[in-house]
Parts: C-alpha cells; sequence; structure tokens
C-alpha cells in the first residue's frame, strides 16, 4: 500500500492492510478502510488527502470558478446554498491549496522567461483612504501571469490630508512588496531576459538588483480609456499592452476589484488568496495553451 500509517509516517513498510470500506455521509463516495498490522491504528485512503474532515468538498471546484468569475462571496454562497461563512472558510482553503500549484508551475519554468512585463494596480482596503497596490508581472509571450504581490499605500493625491486625519500615517509596503516579487520570479527569467514596464522609479532599482543581466525597458505612461476597468490605454500601439491587459481582467473578474463596486477587500490576505485562485484560473483555464503575443 502507498499510504503511511499515521503514527509513524516513514515507518511500517508493507504493514498497512485494506480493513473494509466505508461510505462517505457528504459524497456517498466508497472509500477504503486501512489498518496497520505494526501498531494496529486504522485510518482510510481519504485521512492524508487535502479534504480531510471537510463536510463541502463537492463545493470547492464551482467555487473556484465562480471566484474567478466576478462572482462575490456573498453571491457564491447564494448560488452553492451554503452559510457565507462556509465561503470564507474555502477561500482560505482554496488560496493555500492554489498558492502550491502556482508555485509548482513556477518551479517548472525556472530559467525559461526571455520577456516579461510589469506594472501596478491600485485598489483599496474598505477605503478609499487606505489603499493597496497589486504589483503583478506577466510573461510577454504566453500571458500568463506569473506572480503578484499586495502591499499597503499610503493614500495620494487630494485623499492625502483627510487619510491621515482620520486613520494617522499610513505605512508604504510596496518597496517590500517589489522585493518579495522578484525574489519569486526572479530564478524564473533567462540570463539575458526583457521587463519592460512604465516609468515608475522603483521598478529600476529592484530590477537592478534582482536582474543585473536583464535588459529593461520602460515606457511613458498613457491616459487610459474607460474600456478595461481604465486599465487599458487611448492612442495607439502600447508597448505594455500584455500587462495592462491582464490589469483588466483582474477588475473584470475579481468582484473585489471592480472600481465603483460596494464589494471591497476587507482583509489583505483575504486579497492574496483571491489572487492566487485567479492566476491559476487564469493560466490554465481562461488562456489556450498557444498563444499569439500581443
Amino acid at each position: 500500500m502507498t499510504h503511511p500509517c499515521p503514527n509513524h509516517l516513514i515507518g511500517c513498510p508493507g504493514n498497512i492492510i485494506r480493513d473494509g470500506y466505508f461510505k462517505r455521509q457528504e459524497d456517498c463516495k466508497r472509500i477504503q478502510r486501512l489498518r496497520c498490522r505494526a501498531c494496529g491504528a486504522r485510518f482510510s485512503a481519504a485521512t492524508f488527502t487535502a479534504t480531510y474532515r471537510q463536510k463541502k468538498r463537492r463545493i470547492n471546484a464551482p467555487l473556484a470558478r465562480l471566484l474567478s468569475s466576478n462572482v462575490s462571496l456573498r453571491r457564491s454562497a447564494w448560488l452553492l446554498r451554503v452559510n457565507r461563512k462556509t465561503v470564507e472558510r474555502k477561500l482560505v482553503f482554496l488560496g493555500a491549496k492554489y498558492r502550491r500549484l502556482n508555485r509548482s508551475y513556477r518551479r517548472k519554468r525556472r530559467g525559461t522567461i526571455r520577456e516579461a512585463q510589469l506594472d501596478d494596480l491600485i485598489t483599496k482596503e474598505n477605503s478609499k483612504l487606505k489603499p493597496l497596490s497589486v504589483s503583478l508581472i506577466v510573461e510577454g509571450g504566453s500571458r500568463r501571469i506569473l506572480a503578484t504581490e499586495v502591499a499597503r499605500i499610503p493614500a495620494f493625491g487630494h485623499l492625502a490630508k483627510l487619510a491621515i486625519e482620520k486613520y494617522g500615517k499610513r505605512t508604504d509596503e510596496h518597496p517590500a512588496a517589489l522585493e518579495r516579487l522578484f525574489s519569486e520570479v526572479a530564478p524564473l527569467m533567462h540570463v539575458n531576459a526583457r521587463i519592460k514596464s512604465d516609468e515608475h522609479q522603483r521598478y529600476r532599482v529592484v530590477i537592478k538588483k534582482h536582474l543585473p543581466s536583464a535588459e529593461h525597458l520602460s515606457f511613458k505612461s498613457e491616459r487610459a480609456t474607460v474600456a478595461g476597468q481604465g486599465e487599458l490605454k487611448k492612442g495607439g500601439f502600447d508597448p505594455i499592452f500584455t500587462v495592462n491587459h491582464s490589469c483588466a481582467m483582474l477588475r473584470a473578474n475579481l468582484s473585489r476589484l471592480v472600481r465603483k463596486t460596494w464589494n471591497t477587500t476587507k482583509s489583505v490576505e483575504r486579497l492574496r488568496d483571491h489572487l492566487e485562485i485567479f492566476i491559476w484560473f487564469y493560466n490554465h483555464r481562461l488562456l489556450p495553451p498557444e498563444l499569439t503575443p500581443i
């Protein structure tokens, strides 16, 4: 048997025997019971699965599709006929699951990415006075999202003074988020990779630090158009259209990122979980296997 004994995970080779079956109540699936002849421990084939002891495992896959299709947590709970708290717990579980899958995908791509595009998307943490920055890096040819990082940033523009009066001084976590992002994606890059971005001053510093041999091309930001939730640009050719299009897809498919909406992020960690779910769904379900670079 391939299943280890729960009392000694690396011991009891060959001592695990079949010990009947039981029908799981949640989905009526027939599950193999197992027993260790060395210590007498009894367990089942489901003991070491990620969904062990989950009562609503049947909603995991449909919930991931709903959360990647601009459906809110509350509406997902209504559609799946479960409690909202169940969906909130599932978001944490699914976020951890797809984070592992996304990291596994990145390990397979080590040293293969020759072109990538970098940009930031601005959203909010419950209030416009508490903005968040979502940094993402996208592969140039395949359009696959390689990684994202979320950072708290201070309010800017005409809201800066009001934000300080109401919430106090807010720490700028954007530099640290860029460091984490490039620590994750730097091993993926080819030694002579090309990175495209806008003229954000922090990009040049972090790219030079983590990818000293890479070619960095920066382009002046253009005026946004209404189409694409304000992420696509007016005018003609956009040299970083791929990453801008990915930002537009995030805003169109994550209810908490849509502009002028009452669905807002209450927790930065839950936003990170939501992004991990969408990244896997976008890379492996929405994008066709072969793409023409844009």
